[in-house]
């Protein structure tokens, strides 16, 4: 495969090397040829008409013999110059044409390592000029994002592996069970079943989810909207989850003034996974705040607090990435897919705004803050 691809990649006669410097031969030849001619025809009558103001006195013979030496010195001296010349600027010529050969091998070869899939491979500066230069580094950009594109692909891929393996080995042995008579198929199997197949569907949506979101291709209807009505609308749908288990949901809406331009639905999803997320590590009896401050008059915060678990130091720099938990095992006994998170960061930073967790450590509870900038 590789010798293949050297083997395209190798000088062709007619290519960009041999065209230039046959296209730049025809010029000189050109322009040569035409001083040639230019020459010829113009400097002897100029010669006579001088040698006759002059008033020389020759002979009709002596001055057809004077005119004759200079045309002849003339096309000698003429020809040897253009001749010189030309070869002199077909020299430069091939020099620079090499030159301009190698560059476009080289650039050339790396795109062909990058297009096989050898991320790592980069252009060296041709050397020919900031234009060269700026292809360069594009290219090198070019394979430096297809390297981050090609690393995410595979940890997503493995990820999505290990977070099926868990629903998929749960709907096997029990469908197993009921082949071998173990278990009957009653209400509680198939709970279990359609518990397993929920959660893979919830796995997908997360996965469309994020990517779309990422990507921007997101449907987003922005209007303008209340911080405060987006915490009590975003408290009011999920008070009935907190009373359940047991968790106290308070709502702490300071003085605010302006307001957001963001897609009310959207922003309800982020409030909800951050809701979601903080029941799960609050234990019963605890309490989960929505609060709402503005730092300064360009951008509003809306804040998620708890009293659960915490969240150790270093997690916190990856609590935003696909799939990661803190705590993997007891994630998933929960139900969650590891991606609400990302799904969230991704959905604020595209309303122009950022997602941040803060917490003092284990046992401490844990913050995430929305910020959002203010419209207008």
């Amino acid at each position: 495969m590789t010798a293949r691809r050297e083997e395209g990649l190798a000088p062709r006669r007619g290519g960009l090397a041999a065209r230039l410097l046959g296209a730049q031969a025809l010029v000189l030849l050109a322009g040569a040829a035409t001083s040639w001619v230019v020459a010829s025809a113009v400097a002897p009558g100029i010669f006579h008409t001088h040698l006759v103001s002059a008033g020389v006195g020759h002979t009709a013979s002596e001055t057809v013999h004077v005119e004759r030496a200079f045309n002849d010195s003339l096309i000698i001296a003429l020809g040897v110059a253009l001749v010189t010349s030309v070869l002199m600027a077909l020299g430069v010529t091939a020099y620079f044409t090499r030159r301009v050969q190698r560059s476009t091998v080289a650039v050339a070869q790396s795109a062909a390592d990058i297009a096989a899939g050898q991320y790592g491979a980069r252009v060296p500066s041709p050397g020919l000029g900031t234009e060269f230069d700026q292809l360069a580094d594009t290219i090198n950009q070019l394979a430096e994002r297809l390297g981050d594109v090609e690393t995410t692909r595979r940890r997503i891929l493995a990820d999505l592996a290990h977070e099926m393996r868990t629903p998929l080995a749960s709907i096997e042995a029990h469908l197993e069970a009921v082949e071998d008579g173990v278990r009957q198929l009653d209400d509680a199997t198939l709970s279990v079943l359609h518990e397993g197949t929920q959660r893979l569907q919830r796995l997908a949506d997360d996965i469309g989810s994020v990517s779309r979101a990422e990507e921007g291709r997101l449907e987003s209807r922005p209007v303008l909207s209340s911080p405060r009505q987006l915490l009590e609308l975003a408290a009011a749908s999920a008070a009935d989850a907190f009373d359940t288990k047991g968790v106290a949901l308070t709502v702490e809406a300071g003085t605010v003034t302006g307001e957001v331009l963001v897609d009310p639905q959207r922003m309800a999803q982020v409030l909800g996974n951050l809701l979601d997320n903080a029941l799960r590590h609050t234990a019963p009896g605890g309490t989960v705040s929505l609060a709402l401050r503005q730092p300064d008059p360009r951008w509003v915060e809306l804040e998620v607090r708890d009293t659960g678990e915490g969240i150790a130091p270093e997690h916190l720099p990856h609590l935003f990435e696909r799939f990661y938990r803190a705590d993997p095992a007891r994630g998933r006994a929960r139900g969650g897919s590891g991606i609400g998170l990302t799904i969230s960061r991704a959905l604020v930073e595209a309303h122009g705004g950022g997602l941040s967790a803060s917490s003092a450590g284990p046992g401490h509870g844990a913050t995430f803050t929305v910020r959002l900038p203010v419209a207008g």
